[in-house]
């Protein structure tokens, strides 16, 4: 299928590793001219090697998102674009309620919602003056679904949600859409050697194979049995983004393989 997207040009915020680099190498395999954004510039110019090697093409932007000088210099030099994908953030899996101070929410919220809020302002008024634009904000199932542990990760997931679809009602009519995608897990490389030494602990197996059912069934059940792969959570990014997805706006598409927060019987 072709998703139309020759010509456009993308900003991924958060695009040096992960979800993030994912998203970045579709958007070019499609024809997208994409900006790769991170705060280290060695594995941001790797990932565009990566898509020039395919065939693709890009630059890539350096900054730190988290304050606002550092938005406006990543904005400036990425200019006029017309697909933001917002996927800077981060997660701290083992941090809860007793150990969390008011500091550690603003900073979370400070990076997986003002940083988004920043290149908005910032980018989306020339989408709007052009006629044409896509935003997608990168939530997570727990904004929806929220569990006792991280609940600072879990409210600026539902605050990013928010606002992508109060973004929409701001948007209407001027052919710029927003929406969210909201991943469940994501095995990535480091999230594999991780749960398989904690798969190993627990004794659910030996080799990845054995423990990712047995992990899933005792942490995060879902209805198709395994952890999302990156390709598949940019391709839901990769079909928003595109002329064929008008239609759709101020949605957030979950994307967690039916997960459900009730321990498998």
């Amino acid at each position: 299928m072709d998703l139309q997207l020759a010509g456009k040009k993308a900003l991924v915020t958060g695009s040096s590793a992960g979800l993030g680099e994912s998203v970045a190498r579709l958007l070019a395999a499609e024809g997208a001219s994409v900006v790769v954004h991170g705060r280290d510039r060695d594995k941001a110019e790797q990932v565009l090697k990566a898509i020039e090697a395919d065939g693709g093409q890009g630059t890539v932007v350096v900054g730190d998102l988290g304050t606002d000088e550092g938005a406006a210099q990543v904005a400036t030099a990425a200019g006029e674009v017309d697909i933001l994908v917002n996927n800077a953030g981060y997660f701290e899996p083992a941090r809860g309620w007793g150990d969390l101070a008011a500091s550690d929410w603003a900073d979370i919220y400070n990076v997986n919602v003002l940083s988004s809020v920043r290149l908005i302002q910032h980018l989306v008024p020339g989408m709007r003056e052009r006629g044409w634009g896509r935003v997608i904000q990168i939530g997570s199932a727990v904004g929806i679904m929220p569990q006792a542990g991280q609940p600072h990760y879990a409210a600026s997931n539902a605050a990013r949600h928010a606002l992508a679809s109060s973004l929409a009602r701001e948007l209407k009519e001027t052919g710029v859409t927003s929406n969210a995608v909201a991943p469940g897990g994501i095995l990535t490389e480091v999230s594999e050697r991780n749960l398989t030494a904690l798969g190993q602990a627990q004794g659910w197996g030996t080799t990845w194979a054995e423990i990712e059912p047995n992990l899933l069934r005792a942490l995060a059940p879902n209805d198709v049995g395994r952890i999302s792969r990156p390709h598949e959570i940019a391709s839901a990014v990769l079909y928003l983004a595109s002329p064929l997805a008008g239609s759709i706006t101020g949605t957030t598409m979950q994307v967690d393989g039916g997960w459900y927060d009730v321990p498998a019987a």
